[in-house]
């Protein structure tokens, strides 16, 4: 995320008003709205792959898959991010076009420029959706995801999955997946 400058407090529905009007996409804080960087073809491939796989997963179900543009929102602490991939399966998200608050499933694919926040104050803040099941960190550099469950006690508990399983699951909406499927069209290179 980078600062916009010259930025004073905005509230929600002025950030909503804003963003409306945008041709590019912020994320907001408190407040504050943060412009967001473009991606790398890995990057998009990596999100669209696992948004096909997910979309036809839910299709009929009740449940939708949003990619990239539909923003997860998180009243409790004053925060709209755009996740890669989201899912709600709750049907006051219905309620809302432009974003979702209560999705059960949010991916974000990494890259060098986010990683760090990502993992840290981004995940902190997901965690504040009580329908949020599991967290998904996904690497553009291998074959890894990284899936984090919210188990009964409410403590997140770490799975990774890597080549040597050749599947991932995500539990919260019952979807098993190859690795290969999910980096379908992926050229890895050693200069990322």
């Amino acid at each position: 995320m980078i600062a916009s400058p010259q930025q004073s407090y905005l509230t929600p529905d002025e950030y909503l008003q804003l963003e409306d009007a945008s041709n590019i996409k912020h994320e907001y804080v408190d407040g504050q709205v943060y412009a967001m960087a473009g991606a790398s073809d890995s990057h998009v491939t990596i999100a669209l792959n696992l948004a096909t796989l997910l979309r036809s997963h839910v299709r009929g179900s009740g449940c939708r898959a949003y990619i990239a543009d539909m923003k997860a929102r998180i009243e409790s602490l004053n925060r709209f991010y755009y996740p890669d991939v989201m899912v709600t399966c709750d049907p006051r998200d219905r309620e809302t076009s432009t974003y979702k608050c209560f999705p059960s499933l949010i991916v974000e694919v990494l890259s060098d420029s986010t990683e760090a926040f990502d993992r840290g104050d981004k995940f902190f803040d997901y965690q504040e959706l009580e329908s949020l099941r599991e967290y998904v960190l996904v690497n553009t550099k291998r074959q890894r995801v990284e899936c984090f469950r919210r188990n009964e006690q409410g403590l997140w508990v770490l799975q990774s999955y890597t080549p040597q399983q050749t599947t991932f699951r995500l539990d919260s909406i019952g979807f098993e997946s190859t690795l290969e499927a999910l980096y379908e069209d992926v050229t890895f290179t050693t200069s990322q």
